[in-house]
């Protein structure tokens, strides 16, 4: 037997637990190959795409290779150390330590260029699924093509065996402090009671407590100045939760007589605090991953939802046209333009106009928007808002506000035209955001608003469509065919297409990038699991000696489970719930039940991959 297939029947012999690391890496392998994908698919120039699209690809190809550095790296010497007694016994049979390297470098290279080939060829299989997603999430018109990516093979290729052969190359170091008793011994190496600190403890407490409070108090802008404080303080909370508040309570839990002697606890909590002490730093990444997954998602969905809902709140008609200068002959042409437009795609429309006259005030240089009431009335009744009734000699004040400012009514001072010396005095304000103008305007009857001298106006035009999302296409050729124009025009629906292409990428790539955190962080639970599995084994075995049942051992198994899986997955949903919380606060919108749906379908998916390792896990332990 050649030393190269003596390492491949290495990794064959131990493929159930490099199955759950061949996996997750195969899966990173197979995203960043779909974002190379999409990064170099012959569309992305040919205008049919955003233009910032393949910018947006090769920057998540980035993140995910980054992060598969080192969750390679952390992978690989977790497996190694399981392994410390095969390696002990090689060397104690004649292996040299540089053949042991060599065995461990092959054997790291071969699964690694196995992941890469299995994440390409996944890919190649996924490609044309992706791009129909891709083009759902991003809002094309025309279907991407499928074709073959060389490009995207070769750089995919490239990278990840360069990331492979470069960690194989870091594992081999992590064998040289290793002596031989050591290797040996194993696992096998008594472990010393876990302790803890008090100190410590309260502070964990301290820590996340104190960076809930200042996330969930903080408001607007302060949001943005607490983030990266509230944020390292509750990262370190999360790791002195993990390595010494939850063994401090299972120490408080085991002097509860009655609490430790009723029925396994016993066995459960006096095997749980050395479990929760191994296992704290892998329950940290997991909490800290999930919580990354949980956030960026969550906060993807949401913005997108709260951008949909205010674009469609602020603009009510189908198209909104403000000429840049009172220019009769451009005004008409371009209004021209938008009506053949829409008689084109043979859509029926009202058109409303409303004429804003710039009034100076005879105490101050600034000057008020007055608006007569007939046109008011009847954009705001088409737009479904209350129209105002005004007497002879009434106004009323109209202000802007939104779910981001509140509805908040300026004060309802009385203004004197400098022409004319005319005073307006409101009888009340209502909000409105029928009409382009951010500052608050007055309203007044016909008769007064005719008696006024008007030497500068500018006029509104407002197009009413029944099925306003028919209007995308007519609405693409306007923006086009007004683009050099200073006017301002707006089209509902492909604004909400451009933004949907936007935020779209955004959502694609946020999707992806969280899905190999997620698993990511479900594979460091894997590992963590069946590299115990020996162990645990044995010493369950020699526990139902002494009369544990079948049942019993299931029971108890099952709840040291509920924990490894649970317990980080629950602080992460904390976590995530509270960063979530804090955006919306950050907003002045609610963000909660998209956030709840991304946190509620995160934990379904944790309890149906708990239900499927238990299974398996149980019977291992038990037979």
């Amino acid at each position: 037997m050649t030393f190269r297939r003596f390492a491949f029947n290495n990794v064959m012999r131990n493929k159930r637990t490099y199955a759950a690391y061949f996996l997750s890496s195969a899966f990173s392998v197979m995203a960043f190959f779909v974002y190379a994908v999409f990064a170099f698919h012959p569309d992305m120039s040919g205008g049919s795409v955003h233009s910032n699209v393949s910018l947006a690809m090769h920057f998540a190809e980035g993140l995910i290779y980054a992060f598969s550095f080192f969750f390679v790296l952390y992978s690989m010497s977790a497996f190694l150390k399981t392994r410390k007694k095969e390696f002990g016994l090689m060397v104690m049979l004649g292996m040299s330590d540089s053949q042991l390297k060599t065995m461990v470098f092959l054997e790291n290279v071969l699964i690694g260029f196995g992941a890469t080939a299995a994440g390409i060829g996944f890919g190649l299989v996924m490609t044309k699924l992706m791009l129909l997603a891709a083009e759902n999430l991003l809002g094309l018109d025309e279907p991407l093509a499928f074709y073959l990516p060389w490009e995207a093979i070769a750089l995919t290729l490239a990278a990840f065996l360069v990331l492979f052969v470069v960690i194989s190359a870091f594992t081999v170091v992590i064998l040289r402090s290793n002596r031989l008793i050591d290797l040996l011994k194993g696992s096998a190496m008594p472990k010393k009671e876990p302790k803890s600190s008090v100190l410590l403890s309260l502070l964990a407490a301290l820590l996340i407590g104190a960076g809930y409070a200042i996330a969930l108090v903080a408001r607007g802008t302060v949001v943005v100045a607490v983030m990266i404080p509230v944020t390292l303080m509750v990262v370190v909370g999360t790791y002195f939760l993990f390595t010494q508040l939850s063994v401090y309570i299972i120490h408080k839990s085991r002097g509860n007589r009655s609490l430790f002697w009723r029925g396994t606890n016993m066995l459960f909590l006096s095997d749980l605090a050395y479990r929760m002490k191994d296992n704290a730093r892998t329950f940290f990444m997991v909490a800290i991953l999930s919580t990354v997954a949980f956030s960026a998602i969550g906060s993807l969905v949401g913005f997108k939802t709260l951008m949909t809902k205010t674009l469609l709140a602020e603009n009510p008609f189908a198209f909104e046209y403000r000429p840049a200068k009172i220019d009769e002959g451009q005004e008409k042409a371009e209004l021209a333009a938008i009506e053949q437009a829409l008689r084109v795609e043979g859509i029926e429309y009202r058109k409303l106009q409303v004429t804003m006259s710039s009034q100076t005030r005879s105490d101050a240089e600034k000057s008020v928007t007055v608006v007569k009431a007939s046109e008011f009335n009847a954009i705001a009744v088409a737009a479904g808002e209350k129209p105002v009734e005004l007497a002879a000699g009434e106004s009323m004040i109209i202000y802007y506000s939104n779910e981001f400012l509140g509805n908040q009514m300026p004060e309802r001072g009385k203004a004197v035209l400098k022409a004319g010396a005319i005073e307006l005095e409101p009888i009340g304000g209502q909000s409105s955001v029928i009409l382009p103008n951010f500052e608050s305007y007055y309203v007044v009857p016909d008769e007064q608003y005719e008696q006024m001298e008007h030497p500068s106006v500018q006029r509104f035009y407002a197009f009413d469509v029944d099925d306003w999302k028919k209007t995308k296409d007519a609405g693409a050729a306007i923006e086009e065919r007004l683009k050099e124009s200073r006017s301002r025009f707006i089209s509902v629906a492909y604004e909400l297409h451009l933004m949907n292409q936007s935020y779209g990428i955004m959502l694609f790539i946020g999707l992806f990038i969280g899905a190999v955190f997620f698993v990511a962080s479900g594979s460091f639970l894997y590992f963590r699991l069946y590299a115990d599995l020996p162990e645990d084994k044995a010493k369950f075995k020699s526990i139902t000696k002494l009369g544990l049942t079948d049942r019993e051992l299931s029971g108890i198994v099952t709840k040291q489970l509920m924990i490894l899986f649970f317990v980080p997955i629950v602080v992460a949903f904390v976590h995530g719930a509270v960063a979530l919380t804090s955006m919306q606060n950050m907003f002045g919108t609610s963000l909660m039940s998209t956030s709840m749906s991304v946190l509620g379908t995160f934990m379904a998916i944790q309890a149906v991959y708990f239900l499927l390792i238990r299974g398996r896990y149980v019977k291992e332990v038990v037979a």
